[in-house]
């Protein structure tokens, strides 16, 4: 397997980002980690070894990123608004900086996936911009703003919440067929610290149905808990689904 460290200067946060990438198979994966977390986090809870099978054969290319959700999602003492302007930096970081930077080919696209937070992350960059990501794999995930900014919204903190922009965005809105046309994967399991998770899911579940939007929302079972033996489980089982091995 060809593994990749990077370390580049981001104009948009005004320091330097690291990220790995691993293999360098035909669909990049664009991997985000859980809550407050690292770029050698999937690496370091096997997220990695779990998805070697499909590095190796030349189907996926993973590409592992750094968050800063320390200054914001998880910066509960912060000022409100820069919290959320900073967290739009990073997001045009990985929009604008590192994907163009990481792009083989003009207009590739890319599978967006995460657990936790890392799932908010992967699901706000589907449905913000399914231009650039065809595939989306949220596992255990929130998908709205208010879990960080539970008293304050703006703006910002409307446009990096899915469930609220999703259930207003009209049906002649141009990302609306698109999603129509992308893979969508949502997993949660029904055990242990899911207490918050699992209503947020069903709320995107049934928003998108209602919607008219196709998406596998799959639900494990109670003995499936919010923790990283989980989340191995169900990617794989979910690559396999959509990349056979054979």
């Amino acid at each position: 397997m060809k593994i990749q460290y990077h370390k580049e200067w981001s104009n948009s946060l005004g320091r330097d980002m690291e990220w790995k990438e691993y293999g360098e198979g035909e669909h990049s994966v664009l991997a985000i980690p859980s809550q407050d977390g690292r770029f050698f986090d999937w690496e370091n809870y096997d997220m990695v070894a779990t998805l070697s099978p499909w590095i190796e054969s030349g189907k996926i290319r993973l590409i592992c990123i750094d968050t800063i959700d320390k200054e914001t999602w998880s910066n509960y003492g912060g000022d409100n608004r820069w919290r959320i302007e900073q967290h739009e930096r990073w997001f045009h970081y990985v929009i604008d900086e590192l994907l163009p930077r990481c792009r083989r080919w003009e207009n590739e696209t890319f599978l967006a996936t995460g657990c936790s937070l890392g799932a908010f992350h992967a699901g706000n960059f589907f449905f913000r911009r399914p231009d650039i990501f065809d595939t989306l794999i949220a596992l255990s995930g929130l998908y709205n703003s208010h879990y960080g900014f539970p008293y304050y919204s703006d703006d910002l903190t409307y446009a990096n919440s899915p469930e609220d922009f999703l259930r207003q965005m009209p049906d002649h809105h141009p990302w609306m067929q698109m999603y129509r046309s992308r893979r969508i994967i949502v997993c949660i399991g029904q055990g242990r610290w899911e207490d918050n998770t699992l209503p947020s899911t069903r709320n995107l579940d049934t928003i998108l149905k209602e919607k008219g939007v196709p998406a596998w929302f799959d639900y494990w079972g109670f003995d499936i808990d919010h923790d990283w033996p989980s989340w191995r489980n169900e990617l794989a089982y979910f690559m396999n689904t959509i990349k056979p091995l054979r």
